[in-house]
Protein backbone atom coordinates (compact mmCIF):
# COMPACT_ATOMS: atom_id res chain seq x y z
CA UNK A 1 0.00 0.00 0.00
CA UNK A 2 1.20 2.98 -0.92
CA UNK A 3 0.59 6.42 0.58
CA UNK A 4 -1.15 8.54 -1.97
CA UNK A 5 0.49 11.96 -1.04
CA UNK A 6 3.38 12.47 0.61
CA UNK A 7 3.78 12.33 4.97
CA UNK A 8 4.50 15.03 6.77
CA UNK A 9 6.72 14.68 9.79
CA UNK A 10 6.53 16.18 13.32
CA UNK A 11 6.81 15.50 16.89
CA UNK A 12 3.88 14.08 18.91
CA UNK A 13 3.08 16.23 21.65
CA UNK A 14 0.24 14.29 23.21
CA UNK A 15 -2.83 11.69 21.78
CA UNK A 16 -6.08 12.35 23.93
CA UNK A 17 -9.79 11.02 24.05
CA UNK A 18 -8.50 8.42 21.62
CA UNK A 19 -8.70 10.22 18.54
CA UNK A 20 -7.10 13.19 18.57
CA UNK A 21 -3.24 13.79 18.73
CA UNK A 22 -1.72 17.16 19.05
CA UNK A 23 1.40 16.76 16.55
CA UNK A 24 4.35 19.46 16.11
CA UNK A 25 5.08 19.91 12.76
CA UNK A 26 8.84 20.44 11.21
CA UNK A 27 8.06 23.30 9.91
CA UNK A 28 6.86 24.89 13.54
CA UNK A 29 3.24 25.07 12.92
CA UNK A 30 1.05 22.78 16.05
CA UNK A 31 -1.79 21.06 14.74
CA UNK A 32 -4.51 18.24 15.68
CA UNK A 33 -4.47 15.04 13.95
CA UNK A 34 -7.29 12.55 13.61
CA UNK A 35 -5.70 8.97 15.47
CA UNK A 36 -7.18 6.17 13.85
CA UNK A 37 -6.69 3.58 16.37
CA UNK A 38 -9.07 2.64 19.04
CA UNK A 39 -6.68 0.74 21.11
CA UNK A 40 -4.49 1.77 23.79
CA UNK A 41 -1.53 2.63 21.32
CA UNK A 42 1.03 0.54 23.82
CA UNK A 43 4.64 2.03 23.46
CA UNK A 44 3.18 3.92 20.06
CA UNK A 45 2.05 6.93 21.52
CA UNK A 46 4.59 8.08 23.34
CA UNK A 47 5.17 12.28 24.08
CA UNK A 48 8.13 13.40 21.90
CA UNK A 49 7.88 10.38 19.29
CA UNK A 50 8.76 11.44 15.80
CA UNK A 51 5.53 10.69 14.13
CA UNK A 52 4.30 11.17 10.56
CA UNK A 53 1.08 12.54 9.19
CA UNK A 54 -1.14 12.22 6.09
CA UNK A 55 -3.31 15.57 4.44
CA UNK A 56 -6.61 14.94 4.30
CA UNK A 57 -8.15 14.11 1.00
CA UNK A 58 -11.18 16.73 1.52
CA UNK A 59 -11.21 20.16 2.06
CA UNK A 60 -14.71 19.96 4.13
CA UNK A 61 -13.06 17.47 6.72
CA UNK A 62 -12.97 18.93 9.95
CA UNK A 63 -9.13 17.73 10.51
CA UNK A 64 -6.41 18.47 7.97
CA UNK A 65 -4.31 15.75 9.22
CA UNK A 66 -3.99 11.79 10.26
CA UNK A 67 -1.91 10.30 11.97
CA UNK A 68 0.02 7.03 9.69
CA UNK A 69 3.66 6.32 11.62
CA UNK A 70 5.39 6.38 14.61
CA UNK A 71 8.64 5.73 15.41
CA UNK A 72 8.92 3.96 18.43
CA UNK A 73 11.74 4.72 21.65
CA UNK A 74 13.80 1.51 19.61
CA UNK A 75 13.64 3.28 16.39
CA UNK A 76 11.12 0.97 14.74
CA UNK A 77 8.59 2.46 12.28
CA UNK A 78 5.12 0.94 13.16
CA UNK A 79 1.86 2.17 10.92
CA UNK A 80 -1.11 2.90 13.54
CA UNK A 81 -3.33 3.41 11.14
CA UNK A 82 -5.92 0.40 11.99
CA UNK A 83 -7.82 0.95 8.87
CA UNK A 84 -5.02 0.51 6.73
CA UNK A 85 -4.75 -3.05 7.29
CA UNK A 86 -7.67 -3.85 4.93
CA UNK A 87 -6.23 -2.68 2.25
CA UNK A 88 -2.70 -4.13 3.19
CA UNK A 89 -3.91 -7.78 3.34
CA UNK A 90 -6.06 -7.37 0.32
CA UNK A 91 -2.99 -6.52 -1.94
CA UNK A 92 -1.38 -9.22 -0.10
CA UNK A 93 -4.20 -11.15 -1.12
CA UNK A 94 -3.80 -10.15 -4.70
CA UNK A 95 0.20 -10.35 -4.94
CA UNK A 96 -0.54 -14.04 -3.68
CA UNK A 97 2.07 -12.94 -0.77
CA UNK A 98 -0.93 -14.03 1.31
CA UNK A 99 -0.20 -18.19 0.39
CA UNK A 100 -3.12 -19.17 2.71
CA UNK A 101 -5.83 -16.99 0.49
CA UNK A 102 -4.69 -18.45 -3.02
CA UNK A 103 -6.89 -20.07 -5.12
CA UNK A 104 -10.19 -18.45 -4.61
CA UNK A 105 -11.79 -16.24 -7.47
CA UNK A 106 -13.77 -13.54 -5.91
CA UNK A 107 -13.10 -11.29 -2.84
CA UNK A 108 -16.09 -9.40 -1.43
CA UNK A 109 -15.25 -6.89 1.69
CA UNK A 110 -17.32 -5.90 4.64
CA UNK A 111 -20.34 -9.18 4.03
CA UNK A 112 -22.73 -9.64 6.71
CA UNK A 113 -22.68 -13.01 7.75
CA UNK A 114 -23.27 -14.87 11.74
CA UNK A 115 -25.82 -14.81 14.22
CA UNK A 116 -24.33 -12.20 15.90
CA UNK A 117 -25.04 -9.80 12.67
CA UNK A 118 -21.08 -9.31 12.06
CA UNK A 119 -19.40 -8.58 8.86
CA UNK A 120 -16.28 -10.22 7.81
CA UNK A 121 -13.42 -8.20 6.42
CA UNK A 122 -13.25 -10.62 3.28
CA UNK A 123 -15.52 -13.08 1.98
CA UNK A 124 -13.29 -15.33 -0.24
CA UNK A 125 -15.31 -17.33 -2.75
CA UNK A 126 -14.42 -20.36 -5.67
CA UNK A 127 -16.11 -22.44 -7.28
CA UNK A 128 -14.61 -25.63 -6.36
CA UNK A 129 -14.25 -24.35 -2.86
CA UNK A 130 -16.13 -23.88 0.20
CA UNK A 131 -16.24 -20.17 1.42
CA UNK A 132 -13.52 -18.46 3.48
CA UNK A 133 -14.08 -15.89 6.26
CA UNK A 134 -11.26 -13.75 6.86
CA UNK A 135 -11.09 -11.65 9.20
CA UNK A 136 -8.21 -8.91 9.73
CA UNK A 137 -6.69 -7.64 13.24
CA UNK A 138 -4.23 -5.22 12.92
CA UNK A 139 -1.20 -5.49 15.63
CA UNK A 140 1.62 -2.67 16.75
CA UNK A 141 2.00 -3.52 20.30
CA UNK A 142 5.17 -5.65 21.21
CA UNK A 143 7.24 -6.09 24.06
CA UNK A 144 10.69 -7.71 24.58
CA UNK A 145 12.01 -10.65 23.07
CA UNK A 146 10.32 -9.82 19.69
CA UNK A 147 6.41 -11.12 20.55
CA UNK A 148 3.97 -8.82 18.98
CA UNK A 149 0.43 -8.28 21.48
CA UNK A 150 -2.65 -8.50 20.12
CA UNK A 151 -5.03 -6.62 21.62
CA UNK A 152 -3.52 -3.91 23.20
CA UNK A 153 -6.87 -3.17 24.81
CA UNK A 154 -10.01 -5.07 25.63
CA UNK A 155 -11.82 -6.11 22.63
CA UNK A 156 -15.38 -7.33 23.00
CA UNK A 157 -15.54 -6.73 19.61
CA UNK A 158 -12.86 -9.31 18.13
CA UNK A 159 -13.98 -11.71 20.96
CA UNK A 160 -17.73 -11.91 19.15
CA UNK A 161 -15.53 -12.31 15.50
CA UNK A 162 -13.99 -15.53 16.82
CA UNK A 163 -17.44 -16.91 17.79
CA UNK A 164 -18.50 -16.17 14.51
CA UNK A 165 -15.65 -17.71 12.59
CA UNK A 166 -15.59 -20.90 14.87
CA UNK A 167 -19.38 -21.45 13.56
CA UNK A 168 -18.80 -21.03 10.29
CA UNK A 169 -16.13 -23.48 10.57
CA UNK A 170 -18.82 -25.90 12.44
CA UNK A 171 -20.96 -25.19 9.02
CA UNK A 172 -18.81 -26.09 6.51
CA UNK A 173 -16.42 -23.44 5.55
CA UNK A 174 -12.84 -21.99 6.08
CA UNK A 175 -12.36 -19.15 8.77
CA UNK A 176 -9.13 -17.62 8.81
CA UNK A 177 -7.47 -14.88 11.11
CA UNK A 178 -4.65 -12.32 10.17
CA UNK A 179 -2.69 -10.54 11.77
CA UNK A 180 -1.49 -8.05 10.18
CA UNK A 181 2.00 -6.58 11.95
CA UNK A 182 2.59 -2.96 11.01
CA UNK A 183 6.34 -3.36 12.75
CA UNK A 184 9.70 -4.79 11.60
CA UNK A 185 11.11 -6.25 14.84
CA UNK A 186 8.98 -8.82 16.20
CA UNK A 187 9.23 -12.60 15.35
CA UNK A 188 6.30 -13.93 16.42
CA UNK A 189 2.28 -12.94 17.85
CA UNK A 190 0.71 -14.17 21.14
CA UNK A 191 -2.58 -13.56 22.53
CA UNK A 192 -1.96 -10.67 25.24
CA UNK A 193 -3.48 -12.28 27.95
CA UNK A 194 -2.61 -10.08 30.47
CA UNK A 195 -4.48 -6.80 28.91
CA UNK A 196 -7.77 -9.10 27.96
CA UNK A 197 -8.15 -12.37 29.30
CA UNK A 198 -12.08 -13.27 26.91
CA UNK A 199 -9.71 -12.96 23.82
CA UNK A 200 -7.01 -15.08 24.57
CA UNK A 201 -9.65 -17.58 25.95
CA UNK A 202 -11.89 -17.76 22.99
CA UNK A 203 -8.61 -17.32 20.29
CA UNK A 204 -7.83 -21.04 21.51
CA UNK A 205 -11.21 -22.36 21.80
CA UNK A 206 -11.42 -20.97 17.86
CA UNK A 207 -8.50 -22.29 17.39
CA UNK A 208 -9.82 -26.03 18.84
CA UNK A 209 -12.25 -25.63 16.44
CA UNK A 210 -10.63 -25.35 13.66
CA UNK A 211 -10.45 -21.83 12.57
CA UNK A 212 -7.07 -20.60 11.03
CA UNK A 213 -4.49 -18.38 12.83
CA UNK A 214 -1.60 -16.70 10.61
CA UNK A 215 0.11 -13.47 11.00
CA UNK A 216 2.36 -11.36 8.45
CA UNK A 217 4.93 -8.55 9.51
CA UNK A 218 5.37 -5.76 6.78
CA UNK A 219 7.97 -3.53 6.09
CA UNK A 220 7.28 -0.07 7.17
CA UNK A 221 8.27 3.21 5.45
CA UNK A 222 7.53 6.66 4.96
CA UNK A 223 6.26 5.90 1.25
CA UNK A 224 4.44 2.61 1.76
CA UNK A 225 3.52 -0.44 3.73
CA UNK A 226 3.46 -4.12 2.48
CA UNK A 227 3.63 -7.80 4.25
CA UNK A 228 6.77 -9.48 3.55
CA UNK A 229 6.89 -12.14 6.06
CA UNK A 230 5.06 -14.74 7.46
CA UNK A 231 5.20 -14.87 11.47
CA UNK A 232 3.81 -17.69 13.85
CA UNK A 233 1.12 -17.53 16.09
CA UNK A 234 2.04 -18.95 19.04
CA UNK A 235 -0.94 -19.81 21.90
CA UNK A 236 0.92 -21.67 25.13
Amino acid sequence: MRFAQSLVRGTLLQRYKRFLADVALDDGRMVTAHCPNTGSMLGCAEPGSRVWLSPADRRERKLAWTWELVRTAPGVMVGIHTGRSNRIVQEAIESGVLGEAVGYAHVRAEARYGVERSRVDFLLEGEARSFCYLEVKNVTAAVSGGVALFPDAVSARGTKHLREMAQMVREGHRALLVFCVQREDVTEVRPADAIDQNYGQELRRALDAGVEAVAYGAQVSTTEIRLARRLPVVCP
